[in-house]
């Protein structure tokens, strides 16, 4: 919204969401001296269409290197407290636009299970070194440039991973494999 220029004051205009040519939503914005104003209607639960306007505080950081960085101020009241958190993105989970925090949105790494994120830290290591993600790929050879020791413990890194992965899997779903499989395949 900040590089569009959304945010600058005096600016205004819609957001419209369209399906097959039909609008399926649309928010109004007018963003004033240190606040964003939305204008957009809701249905909750299949009900009547509400029109809502709602108000966003901004506030703005410094950068390093010059330049400043918009946030919202969540204008939520969980518990009976403004929560008042300064946020990047804010959530359309009811009524209102207000912050993970506010609607308990969890990340999506927070459900996934540890396997699974062993496997995404592998491959984001194996592209980061040029390869491709995916334990069926060979590790990428050493990029130019790049120090032995940093390459070898990238490369022990991906593999620890990946057998933490395995291990896990296995551990999980081990009540489906026989015990004279796991005997075959692991020794135990």
């Amino acid at each position: 919204m900040h590089r569009s220029g959304s945010l600058r004051v005096g600016s205004q205009g819609s957001w419209v969401w369209s399906r097959d040519g039909d609008e399926v939503g649309r928010i109004d914005y007018k963003a004033e001296a240190g606040r964003l104003v939305l204008s957009y209607r809701v249905s909750q639960s299949g009900g009547d269409w509400v029109a809502v306007t709602q108000t966003v505080p901004l506030t703005y950081s410094e950068c390093n290197y010059g330049g400043e960085r918009p946030y919202f101020r969540c204008p939520g009241i969980v518990n009976g407290r403004h929560c008042g958190r300064r946020v990047g993105k804010l959530f359309a989970g009811g009524k209102y636009f207000l912050c993970r925090h506010c609607y308990t949105i969890a990340y999506s790494s927070q459900s996934e299970a540890r396997y699974d994120r062993m496997l995404r830290r592998a491959n984001k290591l194996r592209t980061a070194l040029g390869g491709e993600p995916g334990t069926a790929h060979w590790i990428a050879p050493k990029p130019k440039g790049m120090w032995q020791r940093t390459y070898q413990r990238k490369r022990l890194e991906i593999e620890w991973c990946e057998g933490r992965a395995d291990h896990l899997f296995i551990d999980k779903f081990r009540h489906l494999v026989s015990k004279d499989e796991l005997e075959i395949y692991f020794g135990a």
